[in-house]
């Protein structure tokens, strides 16, 4: 039995032996790591950080009515272009009331004034031609009948004026129409006729019948965080890519940052405004979504590599540099400006060079 148990343990322990040499060669026949080359290159070097926003008409402008009332008629439909002084829409006035009882108290009373008037001034007029009263005293009652006179004037105009908006000495000038102030697009008409709308004075903004944009002059109205809004300045150049509009940049200008802040979802955003430069085959609707990537430095036809290619020691910078076949030496670089991606070498490497990259799969 213990004859069976020595062969047992010595057969056992020959198979681990033939296990361990057989894994040992396996182990050595196995090809060594093989890393893709790559080599710099010559490229324009761009670093921007990202705006989100839209862009709107610079010149936006709300038409609001000058006198309350109905809209009797509208004369444009969302995007209809207008000419500064085109009809918008038609106002029918609603009076007051109180106003209108007024008003037509004081024709009445003007009437009476007028007809009293008229009958001593008949009366005089006969006497001073007859040469019975002097020419003071004609005067006197001359100047009552013209004041009378007038009086009944203006308090028809007045009464006019309350029920309809305008006087009839006013010709086209009349608050019952509603013109365009600019020349641009209808964007919105958010009313109907029928609708009641109130005028715009001192104390209140009035109703919107229309807005009206210049459509030729857009910018883009973004926010951009505070950690990123210190790098910027008035002038810079953004492209600016619209969602609505596919493989298309627009380029811009920034000028204007805002001065103060605003808390948004936590972080601090601030407002910056950029001048759109518009492409005559290309339509930008008022609102449309956009992102501004802004160059804050540029560099062009200069020489990068991936910064993925990079090795850090010792706060120097390295990248590693083919000898022979696959055998790599560190070689120390000098870079400059870095778009995140792609970083510029200024001074360690040349186009020749061949660099370790990742290992081939």
């Amino acid at each position: 039995m213990k004859k069976i148990i020595r062969i047992s343990v010595l057969i056992g322990f020959l198979a681990l032996v033939v296990y361990t040499v057989y894994y040992l060669y396996q182990k050595n026949q196995e090809e060594p790591l093989k890393y893709e080359i790559q080599q710099a290159f010559i490229t324009n070097i761009i670093k921007q950080t990202v705006a989100t926003g839209s862009v709107v008409p610079r010149k936006e402008i709300e038409i609001k009515p000058k006198i309350s009332g109905i809209v009797e008629k509208l004369y444009v439909l969302p995007g209809d272009k207008v000419k500064k002084g085109d009809l918008i829409a038609k106002v029918r006035v609603i009076p007051n009331m109180v106003n209108l009882n007024e008003a037509e108290s004081r024709v009445k009373r003007a009437e009476i004034s007028l007809k009293e008037a008229e009958l001593e001034f008949n009366r005089k007029k006969k006497l001073y031609e007859q040469k019975v009263i002097a020419a003071a005293e004609y005067q006197v009652i001359d100047l009552k009948y013209q004041n009378a006179t007038a009086e009944l004037k203006t308090a028809q105009d007045n009464l006019q004026l309350i029920k309809e908006g305008v006087t009839k000495d006013a010709g086209k000038i009349t608050n019952t129409l509603v013109r365009s102030t600019i020349d641009g697009m209808v964007l919105q008409v958010p009313i109907e006729e029928g609708n009641s709308i109130i005028e715009s004075n001192n104390f209140n903004d009035g109703t919107t019948i229309a807005t009206v944009a210049n459509m030729n002059e857009m910018i883009f109205k973004g926010k951009i965080d505070e950690s990123e809004v210190g790098k910027l300045s008035e002038g810079m150049n953004l492209i600016m890519h619209i969602g609505a509009i596919e493989n298309k940049t627009f380029e811009a200008v920034l000028e204007y940052i805002s001065p103060k802040g605003e808390k948004e979802n936590g972080a601090m955003q601030f407002e910056i405004k950029a001048a759109v430069q518009l492409q005559d085959s290309l339509f930008i609707r008022a609102g449309y979504s956009a992102n501004a990537d802004i160059v804050l430095s540029r560099k062009d036809s200069v020489l990068v590599i991936p910064e993925s290619l990079m090795i850090f020691e010792d706060g120097k910078q390295f990248v590693e540099v083919e000898k022979s076949k696959q055998k790599f030496e560190k070689v120390e670089i000098k870079t400059g400006l870095s778009d995140g991606i792609n970083i510029e070498i200024l001074s360690g490497i040349t186009t020749d060079d061949k660099l370790k990259g990742k290992v081939k799969s």
